[in-house]
């Protein structure tokens, strides 16, 4: 839980941050001094807006005003632009891509931790095995998500989030065949929800820059991050110990577990939840679009560049 002090620390003691404006490069120029996207808005405000040639001189006045630094504009900011903490805090696309990302990672870390009872209630002894293969398709999954997601946004321009609705789909169909207690796919899907969990990681991380900017990246990846304890505690600790306790309690084994009942009713439970990330990542995609559109492609919501950048 310590990330959760970068986030507090942030918020409640916010250090001082000044931008003093640039001089203008030429009279007249405006592009050094405002971004592209407020100098265009402006404009075309000034333009819809104005009837008579006394208040375009007007609407030049305050833009000559704003470029000066005399007068300071404050707006909210949109996807892709630079938000504060409590700016995001009240974004639908923020808690979107938490709970998401939270479902993913939590119900993989419900596993990593419960590996040597799943092996055990299956009668497999190879606990050292099963580790590794998870481990190993979590490096892959990190490996491959980052490098998958990068070509899917910039050929096609499809949000990252789409990789993490494939990978909680394949989620779902892994904790059903774990469900079944099929011996001869224990081996697969441990590498199989490896791979998953790690993709989780390499979309969650870009996608929050893409989002929510670069000026407070830090304090928005940790929080994001705590979606791993949180899961491994409500998921892991309560959900699935819980279980197999109650499991446990019923045979004669003392405190082990042994047979498909002991994590029966928590794969389900993982699959079901697996599911809801597959719907909340899907709308956080439909709604996050325009944001693809506008970084990485030349559709209606790109930001004008000007000759300087």
């Amino acid at each position: 839980m310590s990330p959760l002090a970068i986030p507090i620390k942030m918020t409640l003691f916010r250090s001082p941050y000044k931008v003093q404006p640039d001089r203008l490069a030429s009279q007249g120029n405006l592009e050094p001094l405002l971004p592209p996207a407020l100098t265009q808005t402006y404009i075309e405000n000034s333009i819809a807006t104005s009837d008579d040639n006394d208040d375009e001189d007007d609407d030049i006045d305050m833009l000559l005003a704003v470029g000066e630094g005399a007068v300071k504009m404050k707006r909210r900011p949109r996807r892709g632009e630079d938000f504060e903490f409590h700016e995001a805090l009240v974004k639908a696309d923020f808690w979107l891509l938490f709970f998401a990302y939270f479902i993913g990672v939590g119900s993989g870390v419900t596993v990593m931790n419960n590996l040597a009872q799943i092996a055990y209630a299956a009668r497999n002894d190879a606990i050292t095995i099963l580790l590794c293969l998870f481990s190993l398709g979590n490096f892959f999954g990190r490996l491959a998500g980052g490098a998958v997601s990068e070509h899917l946004v910039k050929s096609r321009m499809l949000p990252r989030p789409v990789l993490m609705t494939c990978t909680q789909t394949v989620m779902v169909m892994t904790y059903l065949f774990l469900a079944l207690a099929l011996e001869a796919s224990l081996y697969a899907a441990t590498a199989c929800l490896g791979i998953c969990y790690g993709v989780q990681f390499s979309v969650m991380i870009p996608t929050t820059s893409e989002l929510f900017g670069l000026k407070n990246f830090g304090l928005f990846y940790n929080f994001m991050a705590l979606g791993n304890p949180i899961g491994a505690f409500l998921f892991s600790s309560l959900l699935a110990g819980y279980l197999y306790d109650m499991e446990a309690a019923k045979g004669s084994t003392g405190t082990s577990c042994v047979g498909p009942n002991c994590f029966r009713l928590t794969f389900f439970i993982l699959g079901g939840f697996c599911a809801l990330g597959t719907f909340l990542s899907i709308i956080l995609s439909v709604r996050i679009k325009p944001v693809y559109q506008m970084l990485y492609g030349g559709g209606p919501y790109r930001t004008p560049r000007s000759s300087l950048h």
